[in-house]
């Protein structure tokens, strides 16, 4: 029965989850209660959770989360700020006069945010208070309209710079330093938060070329259910569409380049120009206007409580993870997955399809602090790239995110969208785009390359 613990524990934490208790208190109380009952049946040795102090202040301690707080900060800005509105109003100009454009224009917008935010929940909101009243109004097709804002909105997964990379980026540099050690590599590689974004670059805009070929052919299929926007509400000359563009669409894209460019080309660390993207974002706040102590206080109080709840997170789940291994699920882990059939295969497509269904209960943060120290130093230590393995991650965690009938990225938008879109409709806009981040994964998995070539090429 005590081999079995590890088992139920994970089960006791998802059954309290759906009992509506908060993530980080059923991590941490699950386990601690656990842990209770293990020590009082024999099963559990109490000096594991010793090292949680230091676990804790390796958390307080390390340079790379310090970007967390910084990129929220630059997106929580940027969207007080009401450049998203600006940047929407503007690409509608310039694709509006061709059928499709408004989706189009939605998609390239929610690339920018995604780049800028790197937030899925605040990006599908956002442009579902935006986008979707203007789509509808424009008599866009009520589910292709919202499929169009959910995949858009969830690209805040993959385009870098991304806060589900960053954290990513750091769990998976412990689990990749761990399983070299596992395998007798005293002097082991790293990986950094860094090669992660580089690797998520080609795979994200591929991503997004995928979407807007689809919205191309839907125009082209079904006319109908994609029109332009008549010509009366256009601008009416060529000049007034450049300045726009150019006054609306170049400065936050001059400040997600200062903050990508500075990261690959190897001047600043991603918490350094983190900073940068925080400091940009007030900038173009200012320049716009939109900068005032009142704002301030808000997007700090609100960068405040999306870092508390990440740390908080955190600290729940660095209690579960030492209990599920003082109950030696580890060990039951890596028995597991290393006694699959089909060898590496087996066990990255199980590990896939359980981190799939995991995203409909929970959110990427806590599968990133959960899920991946279990299996990632397994996966690692079978010779898997860790680039690869975090895009891989990054971009299934994307996809069941979108897919009915649990995705929260259909829940944000159900909660913003007006009476007349149905539910069904949601989820019918969003199969093709599933269809297609499936055919993406399906690529990544048989081209790894388009992963690890350009962190080869950049960093040698």
């Amino acid at each position: 029965m005590s081999e079995l613990m590890p088992l139920f524990l994970f089960i006791g934490v998802v059954a309290v989850l759906l009992l509506g208790y908060p993530v980080a208190l059923s991590l941490g109380g699950t386990a601690l209660a656990f842990a209770l009952a293990g020590e009082a049946l024999g099963w559990f040795d109490p000096s594991f959770l010793e090292a949680l102090p230091n676990r804790l202040y390796g958390v307080i301690t390390n340079e790379t989360l310090i970007a967390v707080p910084l990129f929220v900060f630059m997106g929580v800005m940027l969207e007080r700020s009401r450049i998203a509105e600006h940047l929407l109003d503007t690409m509608a100009m310039l694709f509006g006069s061709v059928r499709g454009g408004l989706g189009i224009s939605v998609t390239l917008v929610g690339m920018l945010l995604a780049a800028s935010t790197g937030i899925v929940g605040a990006t599908v909101v956002t442009m579902g208070l935006l986008s979707l009243p203007v789509m509808l109004r424009r008599n866009y097709d009520p589910a292709v309209a919202a499929g169009t804002i959910c995949a858009s909105g969830t690209l805040g997964q993959i385009i870098p710079p991304s806060i589900v990379l960053v954290l990513l980026g750091d769990v998976l540099s412990s689990a990749y330093q761990q399983a070299q050690l596992e395998m007798g590599v005293w002097s082991p590689d790293t990986v950094s938060v860094g090669d992660l974004f580089v690797g998520a670059l080609v795979p994200g805009l591929l991503l997004v070329g995928l979407y807007l070929l689809y919205q191309i052919g839907l125009a082209v299929v079904r006319p109908q259910a994609v029109p332009a926007i008549p010509a009366e509400e256009r601008p009416a000359g060529r000049g007034e569409l450049a300045r726009r563009v150019v006054s609306v669409l170049l400065p936050p894209l001059l400040l997600v380049v200062a903050v990508l460019g500075s990261i690959l080309g190897g001047l600043a660390t991603p918490t350094e120009a983190a900073s940068v993207g925080a400091v940009g974002a007030m900038v173009l706040a200012a320049a716009r206007r939109q900068l005032s102590l009142t704002i301030l206080r808000e997007v700090v109080r609100q960068t405040a409580t999306v870092t508390s709840m990440v740390f908080l997170i955190f600290i729940g789940a660095a209690i579960f993870s030492l209990v599920f291994r003082g109950f030696h699920g580890d060990d039951l882990v890596t028995e597991f997955l290393t006694g699959l059939p089909g060898g590496v295969v087996g066990a990255v497509a199980v590990v896939m399809l359980v981190m799939f269904l995991l995203g409909f209960i929970l959110d990427f943060i806590e599968i990133t602090f959960v899920v991946v120290p279990i299996v990632g130093p397994v996966l690692l230590a079978m010779g898997l790239d860790p680039v690869w393995l975090g895009v891989m991650i990054a971009l299934n965690l994307q996809t069941s995110f979108l897919t009915p009938p649990f995705g929260f990225s259909l829940f944000y938008l159900r909660g913003v969208a007006p009476p007349g879109v149905g539910t069904t409709q949601i989820y019918r806009g969003v199969l093709p785009y599933i269809l297609i981040q499936l055919a993406m994964l399906a690529m990544l998995a048989l081209w790894p390359a388009l992963a690890t070539w350009l962190p080869g090429l950049i960093y040698g």
